[in-house]
């Protein structure tokens, strides 16, 4: 069974959600912290009934084989609006509820969403990671936030996606307005522009939980075969869309 530390209340506002991102990004572990991975599992999200349903579906899959295992499918009333940004909380719910079907835990998780490439830091692949305590990988299809510079056309290429602290709350206390300028010329990376296909639009991976960006990088290219999107993101699309 799987255990996750599901909220007791999940926030009626931004400022509540907001406070619960910068509250948890702290917790965060950056670092590979996992035994033997067997099984991936991808988590994707669709809505039903003009949005008011969140429709989550959970694809597990033999690793390295990539074979199906095992699916979840979870139907949750939709609680929070869509804003970039707060996906977590709209989305993070019915996925949970989905997990919870298991029979199988997964031994990693990789999400359709940002990770650590996020405004808070904190997007729903860490999210996700630290309420299910889960090794965990955010992939992508499209920037949130962030630079790069041109990435390489060949499969596997990949180059440093930068952003500099923007958020007040990351600066400590009494810092001064030009300390803050001075902090703001140290870009730090927070994900990868990954080529999964040659000459095809790259992915945008960032961790989630519990693993560095180094080995999220490998196992989205060796969980990735014919396609732009690992295996395991399109099965889950497949549930999550029909």
């Amino acid at each position: 069974m799987l255990k996750i530390r599901e909220p007791l209340i999940w926030p009626a506002d931004f400022a509540e959600a907001r406070a619960i991102q910068e509250s948890l990004r702290g917790k965060v572990v950056a670092v590979d912290r996992f035994g033997r991975i067997n099984t991936v599992a991808g988590v994707d999200v669709g809505f039903e009934k003009n949005g008011t349903v969140t429709r989550a579906a959970v694809a597990v899959l033999d690793f390295p084989g990539l074979q199906p295992r095992e699916q979840a499918i979870a139907r949750e009333p939709t609680r929070f609006p869509y804003v970039p940004g707060y996906l977590s909380f709209r989305e993070a719910p019915a996925v949970l509820a989905a997990l919870k079907k298991l029979h199988t835990k997964p031994d990693l998780l990789l999400c359709d969403g940002q990770g650590l490439a996020h405004p808070r830091r904190f997007g729903i692949a860490c999210h996700l990671g630290l309420l299910t305590d889960i090794p965990s990988i955010g992939v992508a299809k499209s920037r949130l936030i962030g630079t790069h510079a041109e990435v390489p056309e060949e499969k596997g290429a990949w180059v440093p996606l930068l952003d500099y602290p923007s958020s007040p709350s990351l600066f400590p206390q009494g810092e001064t307005g030009a300390s803050r300028g001075a902090l703001r010329t140290r870009s730090e990376i927070i994900g990868a522009v990954l080529r999964t296909r040659t000459r095809v639009k790259p992915v945008y991976v960032s961790i989630g939980h519990r693993i560095s960006l180094a080995t999220a990088i490998d196992f989205v290219l060796r969980c990735t075969t014919r396609y732009r999107l690992p295996e395991t993101t399109r099965l889950a699309d497949r549930l999550a869309s029909h």
